[in-house]
């Protein structure tokens, strides 16, 4: 477990346990600014279809010289355990980074929630639940797994309806071996009421914070449908949303440089270091 101390000339703390007797995912690294907090904390969920992927993935450390911590996580993926074992991960490392967040210097009301793919699908729930317990189990009980952001890059919202807008040569999700019905542990037509509970839409109100969605156009793997399902329902329920569609890109790996400007503004202006707030 990785040290309690929030000294200025450590700024690294790796493999972090966030649960009791942990599984072996679950953990996390957290990286810190120099200097001294409390500081706003990005709190990274990487992609990998539910079932690959770690928290060493392209977090993003940029964000420090920014001032922001950031916490990378680990969550048990699908060979590990079925739904809802990712999300009940992604809750207890947010509420485990509340509970500590004097001892690393944290900022306990300026989290963020930022992931691609799976994990944006994750922090969109993160999102949604953050006033609901319904998926908070284990400890620190008594702190909130609430985000004020979330920075969803092209998430699923509603896997029964990826099939119907997949391109030509995209993805099938209705396989009974697709990344989806392996996460709920069937064929995703045969478990609808799984599905649903892994559907950011099942949650929605006016409690979400704002979200930022970012999706390619061309998605071969999540449609970009998807994000616009999340966002009208984000907007009906008065969230404050923005979906920006990157003009003829696939499935990440976006040149375009809006997206990295829209992700430091809506950042900066959500739980920025210089008195931002959502």
């Amino acid at each position: 477990m990785g040290s309690f101390a929030a000294r200025s000339d450590l700024a690294v703390h790796r493999d972090v346990a966030y649960h009791t007797d942990p599984h072996p995912r679950q953990r996390l690294d957290l990286y810190l600014p120099r200097g001294e907090g409390p500081w706003p904390l990005i709190i990274w969920v990487h992609g990998g279809a539910f079932r690959m992927g770690s928290k060493e993935d392209g977090a993003p450390t940029e964000y420090l010289e920014r001032g922001y911590a950031v916490a990378s996580l680990n969550y048990r993926l699908s060979q590990h355990a079925t739904w809802p074992a990712q999300i009940v991960d992604c809750k207890a490392a947010v509420r485990w980074l509340r509970a500590h967040a004097d001892d690393y210097g944290l900022d306990p009301h300026r989290f963020a929630a930022w992931g691609p793919s799976a994990g944006g699908h994750l922090v969109a729930m993160l999102g949604v639940t953050g006033h609901l317990p319904t998926f908070d189990r284990g400890q620190h009980l008594d702190h909130s797994s609430h985000v004020s952001a979330v920075v969803d890059y092209y998430g699923p919202t509603d896997f029964l309806q990826m099939d119907a807008h997949r391109p030509p040569d995209g993805m099938v999700h209705d396989a009974p071996d697709s990344p989806e019905s392996e996460l709920v542990g069937g064929p995703i037509q045969e478990h609808p009421e799984r599905v649903a509970s892994a559907n950011p839409v099942t949650y929605m109100s006016a409690n979400a914070p704002p979200f930022l969605i970012v999706h390619g156009e061309l998605d071969p793997l999540v449609p970009h449908h998807q994000s616009v399902l999340l966002a009208e329902a984000l907007r009906a329920a008065g969230v404050r949303v923005e979906l920006y569609t990157v003009a003829g890109a696939g499935h990440g790996g976006f040149t375009d440089p809006r997206v990295d400007e829209l992700t430091e503004a809506f950042l900066a202006r959500a739980i920025g270091p210089h008195g931002g707030g959502a």
